[in-house]
């Protein structure tokens, strides 16, 4: 259950590019879920999902014995969730999580200032959720940015 829980329904098991396709799976379920519940409590739900994970990974970690496994994709799910809420997403607007998804992944992989500090510098369940959820803030505000430009210059 509890690599189920890692690895969001085992897609961090993709033999190329987990990372992503971990995030496909995130957008996909706060698409789906933002039909019914609100994008606060979508971010609230990354915030509870980000301290369960915590320990989890701790756990897991432990049994493996290696740190940040790629097959770990959680951190993916509550760094776009946080993406998407700072975004104000909805369930309609595919440029908003567009957007987020795309921001996301960026931050993610090139972990620019402080994110590349948490991913190196920082161990267990926090090293592995921190650069994620703070590439979420980053994105999270990049996305709300360059939406807020698109609609100004009338390019939506």
């Amino acid at each position: 259950m509890r690599k189920f829980f890692l690895t969001l329904g085992y897609s961090g098991l993709s033999p190329k590019a987990p990372g992503t396709v971990g995030s496909i799976v995130a957008l996909i379920l706060a698409l789906v879920l933002l039909k019914y519940i609100s994008i606060t409590t979508l971010f609230l739900l990354a915030i509870l999902i980000s301290a369960f994970a915590v320990k989890q990974i701790d756990i897991y970690e432990k049994e493996v014995g290696a740190h940040d496994g790629s097959e770990i994709v959680i951190d993916e799910l509550a760094g776009l969730w946080i993406a998407l809420a700072i975004a104000n997403a909805t369930s309609d607007n595919y440029i908003v999580a567009a957007l987020a998804f795309v921001y996301f992944r960026l931050f993610d992989i090139w972990k620019p200032s402080i994110i590349g500090k948490i991913d190196r510098d920082v161990k267990g369940g926090w090293g592995v959720m921190g650069d994620d959820l703070v590439a979420g803030l980053f994105a999270g505000l990049c996305t709300s940015m360059t939406y807020f430009l698109l609609i100004k210059y009338n390019i939506l």
